[in-house]
């Protein structure tokens, strides 16, 4: 087995690469003087079971190209089996037409990804389910809801808390941890005029003089759970906190979550964080390197990757 490290995320991979005690396979991956994309594999990986490991986040084009490089230099090399570890998969709320004449992106970078040479995605909490059927290989959607409960009993132990859905789709997720949790959930029912802008509207369920975690799988302008704090705070409230497992952060969000009533927003370590990020002082982040490197480790030996979750 070896492990190749693209750039979006070489924390990440250290982290996964300490966990299995395998150092990460030597590699040039560079631009040239138009910014295209090579990649150079400086191992022998004939006959090798090979991890590639890259979020397609900011900037990601740039990212989805170097993984799709990536691939295509491994099957070129004759790798024996290759498998795309995507922690952040990219285009993936482009899940189904919106609207007239629009695509279908999630589908189109699955298919990207497969002609390259993966034979088989390895990826945490996609947006929606259904976009593993988007793929022709096998592909093992990792669940951060473990990660996420064992780090709500130990800071909130004790705590009357409810978990909150930010949304209606949000509410099987949310339902999920709420259940492992033995614990009340409460969901924010709302309207989006347009992307990247919500409204709050009602709130299902009591919140009052209890803790709220929000639950979510992605945050991107940070809108809504902005929104959705300050609801509930209105509501009575004592708390508000957010666990999310992507944390995109783009354009004014962290600013936005500094001057929200928001005590805590936990994020997974799944995008790497800008220094923005790092320096606020209301954003940590969990690492997802142990469920990522023993996934990772369970497919190389071909056992139960689903059997983590029980």
């Amino acid at each position: 087995m070896k492990i190749l490290a693209c750039n979006s995320n070489r924390p990440l991979a250290d982290a996964i690469s300490a966990y299995l005690n395998l150092p990460l396979t030597e590699a040039s991956i560079r631009r040239f003087s138009d910014m295209e994309v090579f990649v150079e594999i400086q191992e022998n990986v004939r006959g090798e079971d090979v991890f590639v490991i890259q979020s397609t986040s900011y900037p990601a084009n740039d990212n989805l190209m170097e993984l799709l490089v990536a691939l295509d230099a491994l099957r070129r090399g004759s790798a024996r089996r290759i498998t795309a570890v995507i922690p952040y998969f990219g285009y993936a709320r482009q899940d189904r037409k919106s609207g007239p004449r629009t695509p279908i992106s999630a589908k189109l970078v699955a298919n990207l990804i497969t002609t390259a040479g993966a034979d088989r995605v390895l990826t945490l909490d996609l947006h929606a389910g259904q976009i593993q059927g988007f793929f022709d290989i096998p592909v093992d959607n990792l669940y951060a809801a473990p990660v996420f409960t064992k780090d709500i009993e130990e800071r909130f132990n004790g705590s009357d808390l409810v978990i909150v859905s930010p949304d209606v789709g949000g509410v099987v997720r949310a339902r999920g941890i709420a259940k492992r949790l033995n614990t009340d959930l409460a969901i924010i029912d709302k309207r989006r005029e347009r992307a990247g802008v919500s409204e709050v509207m009602n709130i299902i369920g009591d919140v009052e003089d209890r803790r709220c975690i929000l639950v979510d799988d992605i945050v991107d302008s940070a809108g809504t759970l902005c929104n959705a704090a300050v609801a509930l705070m209105e509501a009575g409230a004592t708390s508000v906190s957010a666990y999310v497992t992507h944390g995109v952060l783009s354009g004014g969000a962290v600013a936005r979550l500094s001057s929200s009533p928001m005590e805590k927003l936990i994020s997974t370590d799944s995008i790497m964080a800008t220094e923005a990020v790092r320096v606020s002082h209301n954003i940590e982040h969990l690492t997802i390197a142990p469920l990522m490197a023993e996934a990772i480790r369970r497919i190389a030996e071909e056992s139960s990757v689903s059997s983590l979750f029980k």
